[in-house]
């Protein structure tokens, strides 16, 4: 199996976080101003929490709108939750396929071959999405829950056990960020000796918003590679010693996933490695920090710790820890009124869907006995649903459950740091203290 002495070498190289905040530092042109006030693909924008009244306004005046010549070329904003589930549901008609752009909003670079492209199920279309999601599909059904459960909890109340009381920490790295690459440990059967590789690779390869970087796109694609060259030799490792029941045999067992190319592998592995990872540790950091906002939610969820289950669909919501999906256009097609054409670029914001108005009475307001809370798009809809959403409500509720059974209050320290910019919707340090109450 994979050595300590691996970790070093892996990690040879600096955090994300650190190269990403020191180029836009010293180059701050690397991104031109917004070309109008729906230029909403900003890093910025999400950076420094200024989203939530720029997207009220286009869900009031223009809830599906084109922008043109941004630095993400040109784009269709849709912004409300109806014509977010209708595009989701005809896949036919608008395509995730990394062939025809993706799921992410940016744009690929002409001058750079696809075989570098993320070539994940995530990224196609039927019938090879099916295929292949059928296959991970597996490690998250409700038996493979009630399963985990036992571990999810042993797991979360040692950790909170061990928090100190009284003494500033910060969320992120001591709490959120361990249970979810633990998490990914135990899907994966990955060594736990090197765990923490997991949170790395995932926040440089999740780091797309800083793809004009030079600097941080050699880092991304470094980590890539690296990531992609450590599963391969757990691959070669659980290819001769037989079916077993870990995530990593049943690819290798499996039709669809058992002969995946180099280009195939390491796009699996990035979406298996990232959506394991930012999602759920982005929405446990977000929990608290909704838990602080909103105090009378917090005594609701104290007073009645029933309720942890109802509260998990609604700190989902309320996070939406994706801000986007995109899809390209197959055909001309009439969306609610907006002609489209085929090729065109529609950028599906969860985050803003999640605030729509029309469907979520106040919703801005961390409310956990929100009665429609489960109808929010934070998962996406559809075939493209996110697959290990059953495992992220698990972790989600077996936390607030530990943190209740504990009494365990935590309260804000300082301002979040946020990070990931316009796809991930995340935090870097959330300063905390935790008291007994």
């Amino acid at each position: 199996m994979a050595s300590q002495a691996k970790v070093t070498d892996y990690r040879a190289f600096p955090e994300a976080q650190t190269v990403i905040a020191r180029a836009l530092a010293e180059n701050p042109e690397i991104f031109p101003p917004p070309v109008s006030r729906w230029d909403v693909g900003r890093a910025e924008l999400f950076n420094e929490e200024r989203w939530e009244p720029v997207f009220r306004q286009m869900r009031a005046e223009a809830p599906i709108n084109k922008v043109e010549g941004t630095i993400h070329a040109d784009y269709w904003n849709v912004a409300t939750l109806k014509p977010i589930v209708h595009i989701e549901s005809l896949p036919e008609v608008y395509s995730s396929s990394y062939v025809h752009g993706g799921v992410t909003m940016h744009e690929w670079p002409k001058y750079m071959s696809l075989d570098y492209a993320l070539q994940s199920f995530i990224s196609m279309d039927r019938p090879d999405h099916t295929e292949r999601r059928h296959v991970v599909a597996q490690a998250f059904t409700p038996s493979e829950m009630v399963r985990l459960t036992d571990e999810v909890r042993q797991r979360t109340g040692a950790l909170l056990d061990a928090l100190p009381e009284g003494e500033e920490f910060d969320w992120v790295s001591r709490v959120a960020v361990r249970l979810t690459t633990a998490m990914l440990a135990v899907i994966f059967d990955f060594p736990r000796e090197d765990m923490d590789l997991l949170g790395f690779w995932s926040d440089w390869v999740g780091a797309i918003e800083a793809a004009k970087i030079p600097e941080v796109t050699q880092g991304r694609t470094r980590a890539k590679l690296e990531m992609a060259a450590y599963f391969r030799d757990l691959w070669e490792q659980r290819r001769k010693a037989g079916e077993r029941g870990d995530l990593l045999s049943r690819m290798i067992h499996s039709d669809a996933l058992g002969h995946l190319s180099e280009a195939e592998f390491t796009g699996t592995m990035t979406t298996l490695v990232t959506g394991g990872n930012d999602t759920t540790r982005n929405t446990m950091s977000g929990l608290v920090h909704a838990l602080n906002l909103f105090p009378d939610q917090r005594d609701l969820l104290e007073r009645d710790p029933s309720l942890a289950a109802v509260a998990v669909p609604e700190a989902i919501r309320w996070v939406s820890p994706l801000c986007h999906m995109r899809r390209t256009a197959l055909a001309d097609a009439d969306l609610f009124g907006q002609e489209v054409k085929a090729g065109d670029k529609l950028v599906l914001w969860y985050i803003s869907a999640n605030r729509d108005e029309s469907v979520f009475d106040d919703p801005d307001r961390f409310w956990i006995e929100r009665p429609n809370a489960r109808r929010h798009v934070a998962f996406g809809y559809g075939i493209h649903r996110c697959v290990g959403a059953r495992l992220a409500e698990l972790q989600l509720r077996v936390l607030i459950e530990e943190m209740l059974a504990r009494r365990a209050r935590v309260h804000l320290a300082g301002t979040p740091q946020r990070c990931g910019g316009a796809f991930l919707h995340g935090y870097h340090k959330l300063p905390v203290t935790v008291e007994r109450y």
